[in-house]
């Protein structure tokens, strides 16, 4: 086998492929679909009033899908390309970013594609946001911090790692025992 051959999964024509077909079916839903709100047939529709709530749904659902799809091909993609100037630890929360944020504009358009009125629910989001991260701010930080070290995964149980803790405590140095989302535990020396 040649070596300047890339890898299947460093392609991304799985994920613009997909993302074809989900701009196609959002297209289709606007052209030919009628939003779940609307009650009254119109002149002016193409359709009558089920078979548009019919095109309605099944074009937002095969939207839905095949968005996710595209959305996780393009963090895996994304993840190896970047993984390689910036490092695998990187890459994983690069791709881990990349999901969260396309997942929720996937949610947000299918939403808007049933015809649901998205901005009052991106205003309340925002609002409710706002109080909890304020309200849990630390308790949250010391979370997201576990997940990034999950998923990063700098070192594992069984791991010697040296740790700089400031100014107080000086440098601490063990080996890790235990690892989980909301602490680390180190045997050390003393």
């Amino acid at each position: 086998m040649g070596g300047g051959t890339l890898k299947a999964r460093n392609r991304p024509w799985r994920a613009i492929v997909t993302v074809v077909l989900a701009i196609g079916a959002a297209i289709g839903v606007n052209v030919a679909g009628i939003p779940l709100r609307v009650t009254r047939a119109t002149a002016a529709s193409v359709v009558s009033l089920p078979v548009g709530h019919l095109i309605t749904i099944a074009g937002t659902v095969v939207f839905f899908i095949v968005a996710l799809v595209s959305t996780f091909a393009f963090a895996s993609w994304g993840q190896d390309v970047l993984g390689r100037f910036i490092g695998a630890a990187y890459g994983a929360i690069v791709r881990y970013v990349m999901i969260l944020i396309g997942v929720a504009v996937v949610l947000l358009v299918a939403l808007s594609l049933l015809g649901f009125r998205v901005g009052q629910l991106i205003v309340g989001g925002a609002v409710t946001g706002v109080l909890l991260t304020i309200a849990a701010q630390q308790s949250l930080s010391n979370l997201f911090a576990g997940v990034m070290l999950q998923f990063a995964q700098p070192f594992r149980v069984g791991d010697r790692v040296r740790i700089r803790s400031g100014a107080l405590s000086g440098v601490i140095e063990g080996t890790v025992t235990e690892f989980s989302i909301t602490y680390v535990r180190m045997e050390t020396d003393d």
